[in-house]
């Protein structure tokens, strides 16, 4: 099993190696901004290296939203992140679910994602793999419980997305474990990558606080036997800097071994 970590961009070879990670996320522009992706002068670098690499799109992309301010940006923002992953050798980008606002019709919102993966489809696909990834909180959310992903798949499933299963996501918004992977896959039909956190929270409590490895509320034992079941790559992302993220790894190889 590949694990790793997310790590800071300037340098994402090097803080893998710092890590003894198998694979690295990271963000390509500010996680809150708008700004499109730079191009990198280390593109080639980091193809050439044996360090599985993925792209975690900025937080502020919601295709979800019903506001055209919003969601427009949104899909122009992602289809920049695609490209400028496919420029590094990236094996996905991970989008969040999103949501929709109380009040609004949640059926609008799996709409617009459908509408997001139809156009890209006509203008010839994506240049990476596109992640959707679980979320922890919010009523309205397009992917937090399993009713919700499955009429986002139903919307969706045709363009063949992929699936990132964020535990300390899936613990936080009331999936239970293990049979959370049994659920997902008989949705989906795949996970393609695991976001290996604890949280801090108790079950169901939709906070999106994650912790290291066997510091939080979700069993490790538990945890490990998601991870074991998905067949994925894992990563963490979890406090701390290469120390704490090499405990984490380690950490995790002994639970999966």
């Amino acid at each position: 099993m590949r694990i790793g970590a997310h790590v800071d961009s300037v340098d994402p070879i090097a803080e893998a190696a710092a890590r003894g990670a198998d694979l690295v996320q990271f963000f390509l522009a500010d996680p809150q901004g708008w700004k499109a992706p730079p191009a990198r002068e280390d593109a080639e670098a980091i193809k050439d290296a044996e360090v599985d690499v993925y792209i975690h799109s900025p937080y502020v992309i919601n295709l979800a939203s019903l506001n055209n301010r919003i969601r427009i940006p949104s899909r122009k923002l992602l289809t920049q992140h695609a490209k400028a992953a496919a420029a590094i050798g990236a094996k996905g980008v991970i989008v969040h679910g999103g949501h929709v606002r109380d009040g609004e019709d949640i059926a609008v919102g799996f709409d617009n994602w459908r509408k997001f993966f139809a156009q890209a489809a006509d203008q010839g696909g994506f240049d990476v793999p596109i992640l959707v990834e679980n979320t922890a909180g919010g009523e309205h959310a397009c992917a937090r419980r399993l009713d919700n992903i499955a009429r986002l798949w139903d919307a969706i499933g045709e363009f063949e997305p992929g699936f990132c299963l964020d535990t300390c996501h899936a613990w936080a918004g009331g999936l239970e474990f293990p049979d959370v992977v049994d659920a997902i896959m008989a949705i989906t039909g795949r996970i393609d990558l695991v976001h290996a956190n604890d949280s801090r929270d108790d079950f169901d409590s939709g906070r999106d606080r994650h912790a290291n490895i066997g510091a939080g509320k979700i069993d490790a034992e538990e945890l490990a036997e998601v991870i074991k079941r998905t067949g994925a790559p894992a990563l963490v992302e979890t406090p701390g800097g290469a120390e704490e993220h090499s405990a984490d790894i380690a950490r995790l190889r002994e639970l999966t071994a």
